[in-house]
């Protein structure tokens, strides 16, 4: 069966999960230093200073974004074991949604936590990538539907 709409879907949740890595997710602002979360890290900025960037680095969220956005690539040529495709595609959602879990605990890492902090578009990617997902699961169950229709013809 010729791969369809779901390999649209599941492109741009790589997309959208790619865009994690240049997107922040939150920011604060504490006695002139300036906190910023990324997928891979916060970085702090002293606005006095010349700008210095001093980063930390959450390995986990960012091994399972990465570990996420090579699951959508695969299930792309999973299109020929539909089954396969459905369970690799709810797996991702999982890590997705771990990862989303794993950057909020980063951001209570922020001083004074979460509080008094902005957030950014990249925060809500991670929402985009799991309906982008959904919809791939979507295309994928029209399609067992339209094969088993066929046969019922033959």
């Amino acid at each position: 069966m010729i791969q369809r709409v779901q390999s649209i879907w599941l492109l741009l949740a790589a997309l959208t999960l790619i865009c994690l890595f240049f997107l922040p997710l939150l920011t604060k602002s504490v006695n002139n230093t300036e906190y910023q979360l990324y997928i891979d890290g916060h970085h702090q900025t002293v606005k006095e200073a010349n700008g210095t960037s001093i980063s930390t680095t959450p390995i986990g969220a960012m091994i399972l974004n990465g570990v996420s956005i090579l699951l959508c690539l695969t299930c792309i040529f999973q299109f020929k074991n539909r089954p396969m495709q459905k369970r690799l595609i709810m797996i991702n959602m999982i890590l997705i949604i771990v990862t989303a879990v794993l950057s909020a605990l980063n951001a209570s890492l922020f001083p004074g936590g979460i509080t008094g902090s902005s957030v950014h578009l990249g925060s809500s990617l991670f929402l985009f990538a799991l309906i982008f997902c959904m919809l791939a699961i979507r295309g994928i169950r029209k399609d067992e539907q339209l094969l088993r229709s066929a046969d019922r013809l033959r």
